[in-house]
This record gives C-alpha cells, structure tokens and sequence, in this order.
C-alpha cells in the first residue's frame, strides 16, 4: 500500500451554517472517517483552523493568510493508505465534503 494525501478544501462557511448543517457534516464525516479506520487506511490528518501565516518570496516575508474569502480554504488534510492513485481516488469518492460543494486533491507522498 502507498500513502496518499487528501487535501480537503471546503465550502461550508462553518462560521454561519446552522447547528443542523454542522451536526450532519460531522455526523457524515465520523462514518466515513470510521470506516476508512475499520479498514486500516488512516495514516494521520487534522481538520485546520482558519487564519494563519503565508510566507512569500525571497525575503521569506509574512503575511496573514490564508484567507478564509478565497473561493476554496483547505479546511484539512488526511493521509490514507491505497494501492494505487485510482483506488486513492476512489477513498476519495466517500468523502462528505462533496455534499457541502467542497473538493479533495489526492497526492501520492514521495515515501511511500
């Protein structure tokens, strides 16, 4: 098995959505989660707070950022164990963050 890394990128403004939309996300996202650890495919991830710093260019200069009004905000990450970048995609697939209009990248790491 290789690791990949799902970069998770959400559209659920978590900051205005009603406790009913918060409670189904995360009811949704514990099942899916859950059976990807029955299956022993988790390998670590975290969902991410908003905010942060970006360092850019030369000087290495910070600025705030991430922006939480970009269009997409990596909301999370997780690294899970496939066979191959198709079966990565189909893990993928479950993930609840298409149901808030949100997107996966799947990466292979380098170490697998």
């Amino acid at each position: 098995m290789k690791d990949y890394l799902l970069i998770f990128r959400n559209k659920l403004d978590f900051a205005n959505a009603s406790p009913e939309q918060l409670q189904n996300s995360l009811t949704k996202w514990q099942k899916w989660l859950g059976e990807l650890g029955k299956e022993k495919r988790l390998s670590g991830g975290q969902r991410l707070i908003p905010g942060g710093r970006v360092l850019t260019n030369a000087k290495k200069e910070a600025i705030d950022g991430p922006y939480s009004e970009g269009k997409e905000v990596i909301g999370g990450f997780q690294m899970v164990k496939a066979q191959n970048l198709e079966d990565a995609v189909d893990v993928a697939r479950g993930c609840p963050i298409f149901e808030f209009g949100g997107s996966v990248e799947i990466r292979e790491s380098m170490t697998s």
